[in-house]
This record gives C-alpha cells, structure tokens and sequence, in this order.
C-alpha cells in the first residue's frame, strides 16, 4: 500500500530479455506504478529510470497521480551496481517497463522523464528506439532485444545532468596527477589552493577544464590497455576505485554559470570535505563499465549525440537552486535536442525541489499542464 493515501500504487517485478529472476527472488527490472485513486489504467503515463538510483518511489510520483497522470518508477537490474553497467542490457531493462506500460496498463501515451542522472540515459533510450547504433555489435537476444524497443511519444528533462561522461569529467579533481594514489597533486592546479581561487581567472578555468578531460582520456587508455592485457590472459574485466570527484569550479565560485543556488556547496556538503572521500558518482568502476558509462571517448551516455536525434515535443526543465546542475547544463541539453517543438523552464527549487514542497507543486503542475496540453 502506499504511504501516499490519495493515490494507488502497485509493485512491478519483471524479467528482461538479457536477465532472469534470481535464486533469491529478485527480479532484474523492478518498479512502482503510480496512478490515480481508483484509477489504474490511465491514458496518459510517464517513465523514470536512471543509471543506478532506485527510481520506484521517486519524489514525484504522486504529484503525477493525483493529476490524473501515471507515473512508472522504473529501475534495471543495475539499481545500486553502478560498477557493472552495461548501457545495452540497461536500455533493454527500460523496454521490459516501457512495453508493460502499453501493452499491460494501457498507456496510450507515454512520456520519458530523464531527471537528474538518468536524463542522458532516457535520451539514449529514445535516441536507440528510434534508430539503434548498439545492435550492429550485438547478437542473439540482445540484438533482437534491442531492435524492438517501444518509442515514447513526449520527452521531459527534468534536471538533468547533459550526460555521463561529461558530469564526471565536470566534477573530477583536475589537479589530480596519479589515479591510483589520491595524495598526489598538481597545485598549480588545486582547485582548494587559495592562491588559485575562488574566484577563478579565465586562464585557470581553461587549464583546469583541459586537465580534467586528459585525466578522463588518462584512466579510459587504462581500461582499453588493462582489458587488453587481462582478456589475453582468459581474464574478462577487473574493477577499480576513482578518488576526488567533487571539485567542480562551479561548487566553489558562483560566478561560474550564475544562479540561485548557495555556493560553495555540492551534493554531498562541503567540496574540500567530500572531494577527500571516497563517496559520489564512479567511484568505482570496471574497465568495462567505464568504456560503457564513463568514458568521453567511447561512452553512448554521452548526452548530446543521442538528444540530436530526439525530435519529440520537448520541456527542458532546470531548477535555479540546483547545486550540481547548472543552467548552461539545461541550454545545451536545450540547444542539443533535435525537436522544434521544445520549451525550456527556469523554476525556482533545489535539485529535487527537496526545499520547498510549493516548488515541487509547481513544477508538478508546469510538466502535467504541459503534458496534457500535448498528448
């Protein structure tokens, strides 16, 4: 039962066509349907998933269901193993939800929302429905698989990260000089080194921005060597940990793509603070994972390559009080989708509008208007 007493919610426990129930029970492709009280079958859903986070009782679920809208909290088998994604076995996991929305709970429309990170997961999603580039490498059933995954008819970004690669290539520590030894730095480079900033020249952000993607292009020549060299030896992939991820400029200075948001400040506290742990995204990883998810080079989460392909009514949605998402983030994503038919909105909110529950109504009431407007 929900927790929630004005809506209805029923668990959704599914096989893909890659993966299998385990010994346990688990099923690999899970979630929380969320619709209106005494309404199960509305004609209108949405569907949200990300690369890791378990998504089934996302913030915004019953906002949409007490506005007549169905809401599908959807998580693939890789829901808090972030280190063993694959992107092909996570798209046809999204299908396995998209597929029961039409064919079991009747959707007549469904609507992608590519909150947070899972923003450039669902635009690869659509990106691959549409027209898939991964299953000219596949075989079997996962090449099958991925050529008939169900297309969404309307796609939000709600704030949205512009991809995989680039949010972590923005956030990882520039001035880190060996990956394997978290103690060595650059600090002509330190981000946290007083005589460097805040505030930041324009010379020390175009040094820095460079540094970290050498060092994003430094660890993806690694996997490819080590994937190599352990293959050779009959030995199929190895994982590996990734140090100082919260040292984006932007966390310290605010005049870095202005906006509302309280600065210094990130996700996890305090920068300086956080950086020196081993929390936050990546921060580990197999070889493969990395090529799949994190790499700028080979990654397909990258954002903007797949959203030049999306030409869907579009509403870019980006919070002024978000920490980690920025607006330029919402221009590009903006700017990179295909549509002519797109809106972009600036609220007034945190990441997940956590701050104020007027802010999460209101951007409840902007997506839902917008929505029926075009469906």
């Amino acid at each position: 039962m929900s927790k929630h007493a004005d809506v209805d919610t029923q668990f959704i426990g599914l096989n893909s066509p890659t993966g299998r129930q385990a010994g346990a029970g688990g099923h690999p492709c899970q979630g929380v349907y969320w619709t209106p009280q005494g309404n199960s079958r509305p004609r209108i859903a949405v569907i949200a998933n990300h690369y890791n986070v378990d998504f089934s009782e996302h913030y915004i679920a019953p906002f949409f269901a007490r506005r007549g809208i169905g809401f599908l909290g959807w998580n693939t088998r890789y829901r808090g193993a972030e280190a063993q994604f694959i992107l092909e076995h996570a798209l046809v996991d999204i299908a396995v939800g998209m597929k029961w929305l039409r064919e079991v709970a009747g959707a007549e429309t469904i609507v992608i929302l590519g909150n947070s990170g899972g923003g450039s997961l669902m635009g690869a999603y659509q990106a691959e429905a549409q027209a898939s580039t991964l299953a000219g490498d596949a075989e079997g059933v996962l090449k099958d698989a991925l050529l008939q995954m169900p297309q969404a008819q309307l796609y939000i970004s709600l704030n949205a990260h512009p991809g995989r690669p680039e949010v972590l290539t923005a956030w990882m520590d520039g001035s880190a000089t060996d990956d394997w030894d978290p103690t060595k730095t650059d600090e002509s480079l330190n981000p946290f080194n007083k005589d460097n900033g805040p505030p930041y020249s324009q010379a020390f952000i175009t040094r820095y921005r460079a540094a970290q993607r050498a060092r994003n292009q430094r660890i993806t020549d690694y996997c490819k060597k080590e994937l190599a060299r352990l293959n050779a030896a009959g030995i199929p992939d190895r994982i590996f940990p990734l140090f100082r991820i919260w040292a984006d400029l932007r966390f310290m200075d605010p005049a870095i793509d202005p906006s509302e948001r309280p600065c210094p400040g990130c996700y996890a506290g305090s920068p300086p603070v956080a950086n020196r742990n081993p929390i936050g995204i990546g921060r580990a990883n197999t070889c493969r994972s990395w090529l799949s998810m994190w790499s700028l080079e080979t990654s397909k989460c990258s954002g903007e390559a797949q959203l030049n392909k999306i030409a869907l009514p579009a509403l870019v949605i980006q919070s002024m009080g978000d920490m980690g998402v920025f607006p330029s983030d919402a221009h590009h994503i903006f700017k990179a989708l295909a549509s002519k038919d797109k809106t972009l909105e600036f609220p007034k909110g945190a990441h997940y509008f956590e701050d104020n529950m007027a802010y999460r109504e209101n951007v409840a009431d902007m997506m839902a208007g917008w929505i029926k407007s075009k469906a």
